[in-house]
């Protein structure tokens, strides 16, 4: 599967992860290393994308997630590539905060 614009990277991408294998929704290099400790957890990952901001090839992606009782809110960068298909480029899972959230945001399922 392959999104076709930056707005279905974040769904596509958990379905990747519940699945166990998000890889190649990442360019080169691009996976965070918290990815392999939050692929072990036995919950699902539910994605909200808050905000898509596009410009050209480039896109900024805020997306609010939650798997079990841990959460956050990402601020991601997505590129297209040779192939038309999208892929983080940057992938920063608790955007600007410091430590995960301990209270999930309430519009989460």
């Amino acid at each position: 599967m392959i999104a076709r614009n930056p707005e279905e990277l974040p769904p596509l991408f958990a379905a990747a992860f519940n699945e166990g294998d998000p890889g190649d929704f990442y360019e080169p290099g691009a996976q965070p290393a918290v990815l392999g400790e939050h692929l072990k957890l036995t919950q699902k990952l539910s994605v909200v994308t808050r905000k898509v901001i596009t410009r050209g090839d480039l896109a900024l992606l805020i997306v609010d997630w939650r798997i079990g009782d841990v959460t956050g809110t990402a601020t991601d960068v997505a590129r297209r590539g040779h192939d038309g298909g999208w892929r983080y480029a940057i992938d920063n899972p608790f955007g600007i905060a410091d430590n995960p959230p301990a209270e999930p945001p309430s519009h989460l399922p």
